[in-house]
């Protein structure tokens, strides 16, 4: 019996499409694997079922020492097991210390969850998932230079994360704004999606343009990050890398501004 070619392609295209979808899962269970605030929780079981273990072994090798201690003479058992009950109680004490000072430490707030994919056959799906990489790689580079040791001053720092902020909250509109066109096309009558199309491909190239924009936000910020690694680097290099910083992010500002986005 034939199979239809339009079943095969129905067919390839429901597994392309699970295989997507089980991809955005795995993404969002890593980044929530990440989150500073899960980080914190699972050092505090740790940390817990450490001290539970001390304290156990601690207990065990004081029962058992005093068991044999009950024998007259010093045996070699009771030694040892006295010598495992003294340190173990000695190190639960520092484990208890570490427990305590970790819950008294406030947790640190949950990170946001990663923003949704637009579907895949939107052209902005490819743009928005370059857009997201460039957050997460530029968001760790921000941290690095937020430390004194790096040269680079506070203020200047703070003002390009949040301008990075505005810049990709804009870039995210243009996507939307692609989608929807990208929607109404498709529920459009044959005939006026052809005069749609050029229109969505112009919001397609300014979306790639603006998150071009991004990528260089972020280039200038890893050039910062290297400059401030090397003794040898004069404190130009840091300068100059501290004003790119400032310059892309108020371009990127103007272009995810601009009339098209």
């Amino acid at each position: 019996m034939a199979i239809d070619k339009r079943d095969w392609a129905r067919h390839a295209s429901s597994v392309g499409r699970l295989g997507i979808e089980l991809a955005d899962e795995v993404r969002r269970g890593v980044s929530t694997w990440r989150d500073p605030r899960a980080k914190a929780e699972r050092r505090r079981k740790r940390a817990k079922r450490g001290l539970g273990f001390r304290v156990g072994l601690a207990a065990l090798a004081g029962a058992g020492a005093f068991l044999i201690g009950s024998d007259p003479g010093i045996e070699f058992g009771e030694v040892v097991l006295g010598g495992v009950a003294v340190a173990a109680s000695a190190s639960s004490v520092s484990s208890a210390i570490r427990v305590n000072r970790l819950y008294r430490t406030p947790l640190p707030a949950a990170a946001a969850p990663p923003p949704e994919l637009p579907p895949v056959s939107s052209a902005a799906r490819a743009p928005i998932q370059r857009l997201t990489a460039a957050e997460e790689s530029l968001r760790e580079l921000l941290d690095r230079l937020s430390d004194p040791a790096s040269g680079v001053p506070l203020d200047s720092v703070v003002q390009t994360r949040l301008t990075a902020a505005d810049a990709a909250s804009a870039v995210r509109d243009g996507a939307e704004r692609l989608q929807v066109v990208e929607r109404a096309a498709e529920a459009a009558p044959p005939a006026e999606r052809a005069g749609l199309a050029p229109e969505i491909r112009r919001l397609a190239e300014q979306l790639d343009e603006s998150v071009d924009g991004y990528g260089r936000l972020v280039a200038a910020a890893g050039r910062a990050v290297a400059a401030s690694a090397s003794a040898a680097e004069p404190q130009a290099a840091l300068t100059d890398a501290s004003d790119r910083l400032a310059g892309l992010a108020a371009a990127l500002r103007e272009l995810s501004r601009g009339p098209g986005l």
